[in-house]
């Protein structure tokens, strides 16, 4: 097991400080997406600038470094102007300082356009990039609403291999009509291009966007429960073949290559998240910054910070909110670890009865206070969350 996914020590305050800063803007919106993206006409690069680092500097004086990653999502991250991203690298080492070895990561569409600016996000202090590859079939990519082709996409690739340190790359499964053996044959050319890190999502229908409403309408079906199911079981299999074992629901790395940041999120530490739409969890605190991106533009005109809300969670929503996080990890969770944020007995963590069956059903594995869901767990592990959370 690598290093990385053993059990973090008790107590968010030991948890390695994450930071998450959102750049909210695309050149399209994908038909089945249902993050915090917005599609405008032109954006004041220098008051998103000005407004991303008062963010900044507003949750720098509500927690303590050292900063362990910091991971630039969206949107798409990698239409944000490089000096941008260096600005606010260089605040955040100012204001928190970095732990050795931090990982920097930023998310980047895979043009033409945006692989041109990789040498300086590199420059900038960027040093591993994920990028929306999602899918090595044209035919595909067009029904994804993606505006980049297979070839365009692998020499975004190419670029991005000679620019970073660290690469990984998404990719999207259980499409319509995809089959088996076609996922699999993609999924071995994926793995041919010798990335450390791939997450791997199957393809669902989110309310609110272009997709629901197509598979409302009849005009969009996506595999069955079993179809599905096979497709996972296949991923995993053919990920830990080629050394990229699973390491949560839908990310693979090569031993140590994990995704540091993530990690954090699983493991349930503290975390700061600036711009718009942006969660974060800090001290026992769950903060949200405004969605809209004009709304949170006017909070920082107004206060300083982007914040809509700041709440205080109790024992009993930590304990649980761990359950969920650390449940997603291959590792699994450390029940006194989780007994503990929630001021309860080990025995009290969890349902126990619940558990009994589980562990009998061969979905849960549990040694002492260490549980994990087991591969077939993972294929029902809402359901397992469900009937283990008290």
């Amino acid at each position: 097991m690598s290093p990385l996914l053993h059990p973090a020590p008790n107590g968010p305050s030991r948890a390695p400080l994450a930071l998450y800063v959102h750049w909210p803007f695309c050149v399209s919106k994908c038909p089945y997406c249902d993050f915090n993206s917005h599609v405008r006409a032109a954006v004041d690069q220098h008051r998103w600038r000005a407004a991303l680092l008062a963010d900044l500097a507003h949750e720098a004086g509500r927690t303590t470094g050292p900063l362990s990653s910091i991971f630039f999502g969206g949107g798409t991250p990698s239409l944000m102007p490089p000096a941008t991203v260096a600005a606010l690298i260089e605040a955040a080492e100012q204001a928190w300082g970095f732990a050795p070895g931090i990982e920097i990561t930023l998310e980047a569409n895979p043009s033409s356009v945006e692989a041109a600016r990789f040498a300086d996000l590199a420059a900038a202090g960027v040093n591993r990039v994920s990028l929306g590859l999602q899918a090595l079939d044209d035919a595909a990519l067009a029904h994804l609403g993606r505006a980049h082709g297979v070839a365009e996409g692998l020499a975004a690739l190419d670029t991005a291999q000679a620019a970073f340190g660290r690469v990984s790359f998404d990719l999207i499964y259980a499409r319509p009509g995809q089959s088996a053996a076609a996922w699999e044959a993609e999924l071995t050319r994926a793995l041919s291009f010798g990335t450390e890190h791939l997450s791997l999502y199957q393809l669902t229908i989110e309310p609110g966007t272009r997709f629901a409403t197509e598979a409302a309408a009849g005009r969009l079906t996506l595999p069955g429960e079993d179809d599905a199911a096979g497709l996972f079981e296949l991923t995993r299999g053919v990920t830990a073949a080629a050394g990229l074992p699973a390491y949560e629901v839908s990310n693979h790395a090569r031993p140590g290559a994990e995704s540091r940041h993530n990690l954090t999120y699983w493991r349930y530490g503290d975390y700061a998240g600036i711009g718009p739409g942006a969660h974060g969890r800090r001290g026992g605190l769950a903060t949200l910054r405004h969605k809209k991106p004009e709304n949170w533009l006017a909070a920082i005109d107004r206060r300083g910070d982007g914040l809509e809300s700041e709440t205080a969670l109790s024992p009993r929503e930590r304990m649980h909110e761990a359950l969920v996080m650390g449940l997603r990890l291959d590792a699994g969770i450390d029940l006194a670890r989780v007994a503990a944020l929630g001021g309860v007995a080990v025995d009290e963590a969890i349902d126990t009865g619940a558990a009994r069956l589980l562990t009998a059903e061969g979905l849960i594995d549990q040694h002492g206070t260490h549980l994990r869901a087991t591969g077939a767990g993972m294929l029902v592990l809402n359901a397992v969350i469900a009937a283990l959370a008290r």
